[in-house]
């Protein structure tokens, strides 16, 4: 009998400690501390459907080449399919585009740009810290642009980087690269082309560059940007453009 007691009594004790390590290795969560951690405030905001979706496009649009885990990108492979969901979602009615980007690559750039026009729903861009390079061209494509008047856009002629061969089918290239930009910046705002260039190929402001940085209201006024305004603004705007969406759709059916 003893001996049977005494295994009976390590395996209990076996089980005990058996318990005790899986609460050791695994810790309760408290919620709180972990909604401080991961968003630096006590408590997330509680989910609200919406019909609007707000697109965020920061740091620099990574395209082909994968940037060092350092810089802050926006990847437009993430960009696109989120765009193409927009658009076929029943729910969603409009889209935010809010935009502090100091550029990247210019295909990329283009290829979201290129999207955001061609959507059937509304769309309102909102630039907040600056929309420079291949930036602006996403901002102007959206049916409305606002930027504050803290707000600034860098405008140059583009550039490329790595090796590049002196040959006159280069410079070619670029020149024609400079007028898909051109084009599709001028038909999506009220900027003209001279003007436009005349900003780009200016020399004497930019210190290591060629170009122009226009800071909120004179983007409105050279006819890039449509409206200085802040967030309110854009969701105003947003919110009537859904409306006259909903009239014309109704018209039409």
């Amino acid at each position: 009998m003893k001996p049977a007691v005494h295994r009976a009594s390590t395996n209990y004790g076996d089980e005990a400690t058996g318990a005790q390590k899986m609460e050791q290795a695994e810790p309760l969560v408290n919620p709180t501390l972990e909604a401080m951690r991961q968003l630096g405030q006590l408590a997330p905001p509680a989910p609200v459907e919406s019909n609007i979706h707000c697109l965020s496009i920061v740091g620099q649009i990574e395209g082909h080449m994968v940037l060092p885990p350092k810089n802050k990108t926006t990847k437009y492979e993430h960009i696109i399919p989120q765009l193409v969901a927009i658009e076929q979602s029943a729910m969603i009615e409009g889209v935010l585009i809010i935009l502090n980007t100091i550029g990247g690559d210019i295909e990329a750039g283009l290829a979201i740009a290129e999207m955001i026009k061609t959507m059937s729903k509304p769309s309102v861009s909102f630039v907040l810290g600056g929309g420079h390079s291949i930036g602006y061209p996403i901002a102007v494509a959206a049916r409305y642009s606002f930027i504050p008047d803290t707000s600034t856009v860098t405008i140059h002629p583009i550039r490329l980087t790595g090796m590049v061969i002196s040959v006159p089918q280069t410079y070619e290239y670029l020149e024609k690269m400079q007028d898909r930009v051109i084009r599709f910046i001028v038909s999506n705002s009220n900027i003209t082309d001279e003007k436009l260039r005349e900003l780009m190929f200016r020399t004497g402001e930019l210190v290591r560059d060629v170009g122009t940085v226009l800071v909120g209201k004179e983007a409105v006024d050279v006819g890039l940007m449509d409206e200085l305004g802040g967030l309110s603004q854009a969701m105003g705007k947003l919110n009537a453009l859904i409306d006259e969406n909903k009239e014309e759709t109704d018209e039409g059916g």
